[in-house]
C-alpha cells in the first residue's frame, strides 16, 4: 500500500547533493583503491558504502535468519524488486552477484557494478547464458553469489515464477543453496510499500525519486534454510529451483 506522506521538497534536493557526493566517492574509492585491496578489505568498504546509501534513501534495515547462514560459500537465491536490493544485500553482507546485461549499461552504477565482480547474463542467448553457469561455478568456488531468478524485478506483492538456469552451478557442485524473501515497508503503519518498485519503463532517476518522496521505509531481509537431501539423493536444479520459489513466496 502506498503512503502518500512525502518527504519536503527542500530535504529531498539536499539527499541529492548527498546521492552525487556519495556516488563520486565510490567511483574514486573503486577506481583508485580497491586495486591495492584484497578481497576482505574491499568487501568493508562495500558493506560500509551501501550502508550509507540506505541512510541517505532513509532505509532502516532488519535481518532475520543471518545467523544460520554458513561461512562457507553458497548461492543465494532473492525475489527481486528493486535496483537497491544489491546495496541492502551488500549492506548486510557483500556478495557476488548475477544480473541482466542491461545493468552494464546504466551510466556510472553500470560501471560500478562491473568493478565489483558483477556476472553480466544475456537473457536472449542460450550460449551465453552456458557460459554464465561456467562462470558462477567457478566463482561459487571460493565466494558467494546471489542471483535473481525471476529474470526481473516485480511489485514485491507476489513472486514471480523462478527460472531453474541458474541454480545449475550450485546443483553440480553441491553448493548450498539458502532462500532469501526480501520486501519493503512503512515503518510508519507496518503496510507494504510499493516505493521501492522498479517496474515497467521507469528509469533509475525517477526510481531515486519515488524513493526519496517516501519517509520512513524500511526494508527486511528473511534468510530461509536450504532444501536438505535426503540420503543419496542428488538435488537437481529443478528442485532446488521449485523449494526456493516455494519457501520464499510463503514469506512475501
Amino acid at each position: 500500500m502506498q503512503n502518500t506522506e512525502q518527504t519536503p521538497y527542500l530535504i529531498r534536493f539536499g539527499l541529492w547533493l548527498l546521492i552525487i557526493l556519495h556516488t563520486i566517492r565510490g567511483v574514486l574509492t573503486l577506481s583508485v583503491l580497491f586495486p591495492l585491496l584484497d578481497r576482505q578489505q574491499r568487501d568493508h568498504h562495500i558493506q560500509r558504502w551501501c550502508k550509507r546509501l540506505l541512510k541517505i534513501f532513509g532505509l532502516h534495515l532488519t535481518v532475520q535468519g543471518a545467523e544460520l547462514l554458513p561461512s562457507a560459500p553458497y548461492l543465494l537465491v532473492s525475489n527481486h524488486i528493486s535496483w537497491i536490493d544489491i546495496h541492502v544485500i551488500n549492506s548486510f553482507k557483500p556478495v557476488r552477484f548475477v544480473a541482466k546485461s542491461e545493468v552494464a549499461s546504466w551510466p556510472i552504477f553500470g560501471w560500478m557494478a562491473k568493478q565489483l565482480g558483477t556476472v553480466f547474463i544475456r537473457r536472449d542467448s542460450a550460449r551465453h547464458a552456458r557460459q554464465v553457469v561456467d562462470q558462477m561455478a567457478e566463482v561459487l568456488k571460493t565466494e558467494s553469489v546471489c542471483i535473481f531468478p525471476e529474470g526481473t524485478s516485480s511489485s514485491g506483492e507476489t513472486v514471480l515464477p523462478f527460472k531453474p538456469n541458474l541454480f545449475e552451478p550450485a546443483a553440480i557442485s553441491h553448493t548450498p543453496v539458502w532462500s532469501l524473501a526480501i520486501s519493503y515497508h512503512s515503518r510508519k503503519t507496518g503496510e507494504r510499500s510499493l516505493a521501492t518498485a522498479f517496474i515497467g519503463d521507469m528509469g533509475l532517476v525517477q526510481s531515486m525519486a519515488m524513493i526519496l518522496k517516501s519517509p520512513d521505509l524500511g526494508v527486511k531481509l528473511h534468510f530461509l534454510p536450504p532444501l536438505r537431501p535426503e540420503p543419496g539423493e542428488d538435488l537437481d536444479r529443478k528442485l532446488l529451483c521449485q523449494h526456493s520459489y516455494q519457501v520464499i513466496s510463503a514469506a512475501i
